[in-house]
């Protein structure tokens, strides 16, 4: 596909600054996944899908027992998954997603982010069409040929398997996620720089340094909302 996995690293990167914070997002994420079906990873496949991406992020045992336990508890509450879409500085795109049980105050919240950081937010589908859907996994130790010939004999369907910046990377369709992972797995795989679904740009676009500045402090705000669980861009940052 030849996109930068780089801006889902450095996403990841700047989530893991904030330890706590990614874990009670990631505690909400778990409990959303489990109240949509069985508590049960091997039934369920969304919360399969995120407690594998929580791996990634070595959530602690204890904050996926307690979102699993409270989903089983019976408890009510309630959250609505929620897409924003924006533009940034520079001709910067923006998808946001969030889980939220206020739509009125994260919708208040987004709007005021992009506002104060030199951005607006548009109506829905404004830049999503320039963005693909995709699952994407980054490990290092195997070659890329031989990784796409074991998950071609498994025939899993995958859009590419490439070698990045010394890193495997693998992109598929969102449906194939827990079959991708399940084949890299059974291929030795066990370490994973990015296990993810993600919204990856079309094309890319670089900011210059004054723009940069006012576009990663926007996301930077994003990503600090409670209920924001993604922020994805089209901005390259570097290798």
């Amino acid at each position: 596909m030849g996109r930068k996995w780089n801006n889902i690293k450095e996403k990841k990167a700047q989530k893991d600054q904030n330890t706590s914070r990614i874990y009670a997002k990631f505690g909400r994420e778990i409990y959303v996944a489990a109240k949509k079906g069985e508590p049960d990873p091997e039934t369920n496949q969304e919360l399969k899908i995120v407690l594998d991406r929580a791996k990634t992020y070595s959530v602690p045992k204890h904050i996926i027992d307690k979102a699993i336990d409270k989903a089983k508890g019976g408890d009510e509450e309630s959250f609505d998954e929620m897409r924003y879409e924006g533009f940034g500085p520079g001709g910067s795109m923006l998808i946001v997603d969030a889980l939220t049980d206020n739509v009125n105050r994260t919708v208040s919240d987004v709007r005021a982010a992009f506002g104060k950081n030199g951005g607006n937010m548009g109506v829905s589908g404004a830049v999503s069409y320039m963005f693909d859907s995709v699952s994407v996994f980054v490990f290092k130790g195997f070659d890329e040929e031989e990784v796409l010939m074991h998950l071609m004999e498994s025939e899993v369907d995958v859009k590419d398997v490439a070698e990045e910046n010394g890193m495997t990377v693998v992109y598929g369709e969102p449906s194939a996620f827990n079959d991708i992972k399940t084949s890299l797995d059974d291929f030795g795989v066990e370490d994973y720089e990015v296990a993810e679904h993600s919204m990856i740009a079309q094309n890319e676009v670089s900011l210059q340094e004054e723009d940069l500045e006012q576009f990663e402090k926007l996301v930077d705000v994003l990503e600090d909302l409670e209920d924001v669980s993604n922020v994805f861009h089209n901005v390259n940052l570097g290798d």
